[in-house]
């Protein structure tokens, strides 16, 4: 039985690979926002908490609550947690590819760093970034999420060079 955190399990991939792996009998600890989302998966047997992947505090908060569920022990981080924000991107203001990225990169990087931290100390452990294919392929209108996307590519890739010699895998 391996202990999972996943992101953004309100509904979607999230949702689907929470419910599956807890079938599967593992130890799932999912995150959402909603007092609805948070029901819902309970009602499924499984563990949640709260995380606002655009704010750091929820993200440390909700991060200490899954390792405690976890019993102080994280497998797998299942990054998946995004929104996007469709429009031309002549039309999106500044503001709008900030809380892009607040959400779609610089949380997860706040969550890849704590979870990095813990794993170091376990000497094991899996971080699996579910992206998207359009952070390798843009598609109009979708800029703000492509760039975003692009973004933990790039980041990703680059978390593998600098993992290569510990014992987390990324992929």
């Amino acid at each position: 039985m391996l202990s999972i955190l996943i992101t953004g399990c309100s509904s979607g991939i999230g949702f689907y690979c929470a419910k599956q792996l807890h079938q599967a009998g593992h130890h799932i600890v999912a995150t959402c926002r909603t007092a609805h989302d948070h029901k819902m998966l309970q009602q499924l047997g499984i563990s949640t908490v709260n995380m606002e992947m655009s704010d750091d505090i929820s993200i440390e908060k909700g991060f200490a609550q899954a390792l405690t569920l976890l019993n102080g022990k994280i497998d797998i981080l299942f990054n998946n947690a995004a929104y996007g924000q469709p429009g031309a991107l002549e039309d999106l203001p500044t503001e709008a590819l900030k809380e892009q990225f607040a959400s779609n990169f610089f949380g997860w990087h706040t969550l890849t760093r704590l979870t990095i931290r813990q794993m170091l100390k376990q000497k094991s452990g899996k971080i699996v970034q579910n992206s998207s294919v359009l952070g390798l392929v843009a598609m109009k209108y979708r800029g703000a999420y492509n760039a975003s996307k692009f973004a933990i590519e790039g980041y990703t890739d680059t978390l593998r060079l600098e993992l290569a010699d510990t014992p987390i895998h990324i992929s």
